[in-house]
């Protein structure tokens, strides 16, 4: 067992807590900890760092795309041996690991969603369309008082998922969904991005409502491939 930690953590104060988070994480593990051994649960990083398990998450998620950690199941999150061209260039190997996961991802959602959407215009019932057009409401009220409507959208893409009644297609889009929950949040802060959202989303909403498989799936398809464009110039 490595010895114990907590008194090489400090408390964060700083905005952008997970990156702090991420520092002080990544300084132990190459400092006292060794490859294979285990890092302490969400609970205990929290309580010791005293930040949310939110931030915690998103700073393992960011250490693992440094390939300095990996979550493995049921045995929580493990330290990797850790490459020289980790330890030479962090934040180019990070980069790295992050474009092709984030590519690989919105690919996958291209595969998935599209027939999702085709799946909705023949499945939704009257109450699941009624629920999409309440979502679409609250996307554009909240944009309308200068959000981005982060939630809202996410909602959209799970309500299209939760019309096909498939409870393994819930578990996946919510893993997708979580995932690119960071991307999500650059794309939607460009520029005319979250009006281009919710003129897609209505444009899917339409052919579901007129239970059109063919051309909600490829509302949805051109949908997803406005949102690689914009997330994948961030990078």
């Amino acid at each position: 067992m490595p010895p114990p930690i907590k008194s090489d953590f400090e408390v964060i104060r700083r905005n952008k807590v997970y990156e702090e988070v991420a520092k002080q994480i990544e300084r132990l593990i190459l400092k006292k900890l060794k490859p294979g051994d285990k890092l302490p649960s969400e609970r205990e990083l929290a309580e010791m760092l005293q930040v949310s398990r939110s931030s915690i998450r998103d700073a393992i998620r960011g250490l693992e795309l440094m390939g300095l950690v990996e979550p493995r199941q049921g045995a929580g999150t493990i330290v990797r041996e850790v490459s020289a061209e980790a330890l030479l260039n962090p934040f180019a190997n990070a980069l790295k690991h992050r474009q092709e996961l984030v590519g690989e991802l919105l690919d996958f959602r291209k595969m998935i969603e599209p027939p999702l959407a085709a799946r909705a215009a023949t499945h939704a019932s009257a109450e699941e369309i009624s629920e999409m057009e309440e979502i679409l409401q609250r996307q554009e009220k909240t944009q309308g008082q200068g959000d981005a409507a982060i939630a809202e959208d996410a909602e959209f893409h799970y309500s299209i998922a939760l019309a096909s009644g498939n409870s393994v297609v819930l578990k996946v889009i919510d893993t997708i969904m979580d995932l690119l929950r960071d991307t999500r949040e650059r794309s939607l802060q460009v520029e005319g991005r979250s009006q281009k959202s919710l003129a897609g989303h209505r444009r899917i909403l339409a052919a579901i409502k007129r239970h059109d498989a063919e051309a909600a799936k490829s509302a949805m398809r051109r949908h997803v491939e406005d949102v690689e464009e914009i997330v994948l110039n961030k990078f």
